[in-house]
Formats: structure tokens, sequence, C-alpha cells
């Protein structure tokens, strides 16, 4: 069965919230998912590479993403993501640029099969924010070996 990654810098909750959404999107299309905190990657030695598909998400603070997320994109361009599938994804008060921003880094630099385009909400509670988010999650297993769009 194939396995997804699912990584996420919040400081508010609300990125937090969405990948909540989005793994339950993942899970309901057959998608094993693993929900982690982007602190957990290197405090618990979790490997990106071993996954199917990962997808990361941020929220923008003062039109960034978060710092933490930047060091992780960083350490990723060490992994093997090539081919792989991914996604991103992000909460945002004002600007939201932060979920491009990684969607860039991920298509260009990693050069993963990505998804349509990066996910911004400004939180899942907004109307229809949790269904898109689980829609994204959808799109994202079926992407995945196995999955309907592979």
């Amino acid at each position: 069965m194939p396995k997804a990654l699912v990584i996420f810098a919040s400081r508010t909750g609300q990125t937090r919230n969405i990948a909540r959404h989005i793994v339950e999107g993942m899970s309901s299309n057959g998608l094993q998912a693993d929900l982690v905190n982007v602190a957990e990657i290197e405090n618990e030695g979790i490997d990106p590479g071993i996954y199917d598909a990962v997808v990361i998400g941020s929220a923008t603070y003062h039109g960034e993403m978060m710092q933490s997320m930047k060091t992780l994109l960083f350490s990723l361009e060490k992994a093997n993501m090539e081919g792989k599938v991914g996604g991103s994804f992000g909460a945002f008060g004002w600007s939201g640029e932060a979920p491009g921003r990684i969607f860039d880094t991920m298509k260009h630099v990693f050069r993963m099969k990505m998804a349509p385009g990066p996910l911004r909400l400004q939180s899942s509670r907004m109307p229809g924010g949790v269904k898109t988010a689980q829609d994204y999650g959808v799109d994202i297993a079926k992407r995945c070996p196995s999955g309907k769009l592979d």
C-alpha cells in the first residue's frame, strides 16, 4: 500500500487543521498517511524519502513561510524526492505566499510530480474549507502508485 507523509508548520493551529483534513481525504481514498509537525522530522528521525507522496504545509507569517519549514526544505534537497508525488498547503491571514513558494521548490528543485497547484486557505473553518482540504488529499492519493490518476 502506498504511503504519504504530511508535514506541517503551524503558528496558530490553522495549518495543522488543514493538514488533518488533507490526511482524511487521503485515507478515504485508501492512502495511508502519517501526519507530523515539522519539528518531529529531525527529532523522530523520520525519512521523507521512504514515502510515495510528501505534502508540505506552512502558515504564512509576515509574507514568509515559517523558519522551521525553510530549514526543512533545505534539508530535503539532500533527500531523493525526484519523481515522488507532492503537494503544498497553508493557512494565512492576509497574503498567503508560503504554499506557493513551497510548491515551486518541490516542483523545480526537488523535481516532484506535483498536484495541480498549492492549497491556500485562510482557515479550514471557512465555508467549504474542510471539503477543499479533503479533496486535495483525495487528489494526492489518486496520483500515487495504484491510484486512479497514476
